[in-house]
């Protein structure tokens, strides 16, 4: 997890690089230990546009977003890779809706025992996943679809550890 200090340099860096007029506020960014995702948002639809052509439109405003500013981004995540030693991710949020341009796949190993390995067979036996590591994932995305409030309480507690933790004395010295 990024320290305080790290989290506030890259973000800092990113609103001062990206352009003016490209997103409607501050962009969002969330950082892991491998990847610095940066979501903007963009103007919301009309409120009169009907409920049929709203995803449409939302996924026209990001696709055209995505095209129009290519060149800049790429432009910008190498130089933030250099500099921050991270890949850069890009995404948009349009009428509540968030829409993922590019993102890391990265392999995590695992332990399960039979019971666990069950689960995941009887998702792909089903059809919901093409192996184990997508019936996997597709877990993870179900747990914290359901469990945002508690995973967000989570992370403020351990941002709250690595504050407590970086005021205390330095043992490597």
């Amino acid at each position: 997890m990024a320290t305080d200090d790290t989290t506030a340099q890259v973000h800092g860096w990113f609103t001062g690089r990206l352009p003016e007029g490209w997103f409607t506020g501050a962009p969002e960014i969330v950082q892991d230990r491998e990847e610095i995702a940066v979501l903007g948002t963009l103007p919301d639809p009309p409120a009169d546009v009907p409920e049929a052509e709203r995803a449409a439109l939302i996924e026209g405003l990001a696709g055209r977003f995505r095209e129009e500013t290519r060149e800049r981004r790429i432009e910008i995540a190498r130089e933030a890779e250099r500099r921050f030693r991270q890949k850069v991710s890009w995404g948009v949020v349009c009428g509540g809706e968030t829409v993922m341009f590019t993102t890391l796949s990265v392999p995590v190993m695992t332990r399960l025992r039979q019971a666990e390995r069950q689960v995941l067979d009887t998702l792909v036996a089903a059809g919901v996943a093409r192996s184990r590591s997508d019936a996997l994932a597709w877990c993870v995305r179900l747990v914290g679809k359901n469990t945002d409030t508690w995973l967000a309480e989570l992370r403020d507690a351990l941002q709250h550890v690595d504050r407590v933790r970086s005021t205390g004395p330095d043992v490597n010295s």
